[in-house]
């Protein structure tokens, strides 16, 4: 696939509304709907451009997308438009047996749930609501029970780290297809929690070894340097590609920020991604497909060699190219190296390709 032309995945902030009160989530707790969400019609016209770009994944997040009314008619727009269509639902008293199986009656194809502990205290303290566990093991397992596909959610934090081989027991035991960890990007509000260099690649350790033998694919959300991780132990192991591992590193090589991925709020500005909250333009006004392909922020984050620090010199900037978001978060500068990255480049400061 060209990323200069189309997104691999488009996610769309159907609602920041929510009941949950997540410690690590974009917006604040706010149980109601924003009044200047896209209203029904203009929710229709930007997915019909979506599949203007061919046929990219699109993603209906939150928020809790189930506090928009009109969500199960706005899936079956999507669906109808042939687009492969995902769902992350808040685990909530609306996370429904019926809500899940109208989920599937509608066409979605993978709903996502979150698990950030492998117990009600642990997960319950990091979305700050009681029975939040329960209700996303019961979704996952009533999703497993009538056939509709899961993925897996998890947010890294200090607290869980010692735990995440039992949340993948949890992924395994749910039938799920993808365990998806996602990496902080700003610091979190409990100093305590937030991940140093060196737990990172301990994560890193850990989910490289645990790919070679889950039953699910194991994904990351702002850790790109996980591909170098990865990459380096391919290189030593297998002198190259080799095993699931090697797989999914080439599948998800080069998808980051702007590139091959695409985020539209839920009042309709297009951003690089979710952590990445700069505006290139609004659906009301823009069109999605001339923002993506040709907006100055989305052309300069395809560029690979658009970085600075260490990142712009690095070996892996091919495959990895270091969080852009997590650059913007901590130091202001989107093209700055990635913060959370421990390492050295052999090659300095001359570009090398892998």
């Amino acid at each position: 696939m060209d990323f200069d032309l189309s997104p691999l995945l488009v996610v769309w902030e159907v609602t920041q509304a929510c009941d949950l009160a997540c410690v690590q989530c974009r917006p604040a707790k706010q149980p109601d709907r924003d009044t200047g969400e896209l209203s029904a019609d203009e929710a229709r016209r930007f997915l019909e451009e979506v599949k203007e770009f061919g046929n990219p994944l699109m993603v209906l997040t939150g928020g809790d997308p189930l506090k928009r009314p009109d969500l199960f008619d706005l899936i079956r727009h999507s669906v109808g438009d042939g687009l492969r269509t995902n769902i992350t639902p808040s685990a909530t008293p609306l996370l429904t047996a019926e809500a899940i199986n109208q989920f599937q009656s509608c066409g979605i194809s993978r709903m996502a749930i979150s698990l950030d502990g492998p117990d009600a205290p642990t997960h319950d303290g990091f979305r700050q609501v009681d029975g939040s566990f329960d209700r996303s093991l019961f979704a996952l397992h009533h999703a497993r029970d009538i056939g509709l596909d899961t993925q897996v959610q998890t947010n890294v934090a200090h607290s869980n780290l010692a735990t995440l081989g039992h949340i993948a027991e949890l992924v395994a035991e749910a039938r799920a297809k993808m365990w998806s960890l996602f990496f902080p990007v700003s610091p979190d509000p409990r100093p305590a929690e937030n991940l140093s260099c060196d737990d990172y690649e301990k994560v890193f350790e850990f989910l490289y070894e645990i790919s070679k033998v889950a039953p699910f694919e194991v994904k990351t959300t702002e850790a790109l340097h996980y591909r170098r991780y990865i990459a380096q132990r391919l290189k030593a192991e297998h002198g190259g590609r080799g095993g699931m591992n090697g797989r999914l590193l080439w599948r998800t090589t080069a998808v980051s920020e702007g590139r091959g991925f695409l985020f539209v709020s839920h009042t309709g500005d297009i951003c690089p991604s979710g952590y990445l909250p700069i505006s290139a333009g609004n659906v009301r006004n823009d069109s999605l497909v001339d923002v993506y392909r040709n907006s100055g922020l989305f052309r300069l984050l395809r560029e690979s060699t658009a970085r600075d620090g260490k990142c712009g010199y690095c070996e892996y900037h091919k495959i990895c190219g270091g969080s852009r978001a997590r650059a913007w978060a901590l130091t202001g500068d989107y093209l700055e190296g990635d913060p959370m990255c421990s390492y050295q480049p052999s090659v300095q400061p001359e570009l090398a390709g892998i």
